[in-house]
Parts: structure tokens; sequence; C-alpha cells
């Protein structure tokens, strides 16, 4: 079995688990409400404060369909308990980001500002003029919402100018060297 898919998930205090006919998990905590649909293939129970995912058989979809579920589950009940964060850096000379209402508003070396829209789920903060902090409950919806605020300037490997996650390590290139043979 697979060793992530067969670890049963607790639920704390204040989160409630709900699984419906259909193999829909909805997930109820103090921070909001998150809802997937789970493989068929897939079954979900709910027994003595744990949620158990177990496969119908055990060919290679249903193992691989096994782990992912069970982690899937688990980042629904992270995320109404605790919420996920992303930082990101924006550095090189003239490029900050400010906020504006709910609006994040970027210089980044353009002729214009780029400016991005906090949806209902994402909420944005900027404690510093080169530092953003995306926060919300739904891991994918924060990580893509990051992706697509970081792929407005990615980050350049000569002088590293661009938007990177906090925990990213941009590889240096080194640049001409000017001398002629």
């Amino acid at each position: 079995m697979s060793r992530i898919g067969r670890t049963p998930v607790a639920i704390p205090k204040g989160v409630e688990v709900k699984v419906s006919d259909a193999n829909v998990v909805t997930v109820k905590g103090p921070k909001g409400t998150l809802e997937t649909a789970i493989n068929p293939n897939i079954k979900v129970t709910v027994d003595n404060g744990a949620v158990l995912l177990t496969r119908a058989s055990d060919i290679q979809a249903h193992r691989a369909l096994h782990g992912l579920s069970r982690t899937l589950v688990a980042n629904m009940i992270t995320g109404v308990t605790e919420g996920f964060k992303k930082e990101l850096d924006v550095n090189g000379v003239g490029y900050r980001a400010s906020k504006e209402g709910n609006k994040l508003v970027m210089n980044l070396g353009y002729s214009h500002q780029v400016v991005v829209e906090e949806t209902k789920d994402i909420k944005i903060e900027v404690p510093s003029p080169n530092k953003i902090i995306i926060t919300g409950i739904d891991k994918q919806a924060v990580g893509q919402f990051a992706a697509d605020v970081r792929k407005k300037r990615p980050p350049e490997p000569y002088k590293g100018k661009g938007i990177k996650y906090s925990d990213e390590v941009i590889r240096r290139k080194e640049g001409k060297t000017g001398a002629k043979k």
C-alpha cells in the first residue's frame, strides 16, 4: 500500500469533514470552506476524528491516486485551519510593489505599471516595497496566483533582477568579458 495514502489524516477541533455519495469531500473550518471531488476508485471514510482513504485495487493508477487523494484532503484541512502563504521578493533598481485598495501595483521596468487584482480567496500584503506576501486557504490557488505574479517579470540570470520566490535561488551567469583576440 501507499505509505502516504494509508496514513490517516487527523481532524483538528473546529474542523468538520463531510463526504457525499458522489465522493465529494467538503471541509469546513475557521478560515472557510473547501470542496473537492475525489476519484470514485478511492473510498473516503471519516471515523474516530480522522479521515481514512482506501483504494479499490492495486493497479498502478489506483496506487498513484491513493497518495494524491490523501494529500489533497490533508491540504484542505491545513488550509481551513492555518492557511497557506507564498512570499515573493522584487529585486532591481526602481522595481517596487505597492497595494492600492485590492490591487497590487508593480513598477517592473516597463513603460507602464503592472496591476494585478486580488481574488475573493486570495489576499495580498505588501509589507515593504520589495516584498509581496500572498495568502489564502487553497494551496493550489495560492501557488498559481504567486506563479502568475512572478511571471510578470521572472528573475534574469545576469543581474538577478525580477520577481522571485523568497526561498528561490537564482543561478547567476557570468556576463561578457570584453577581451578581444
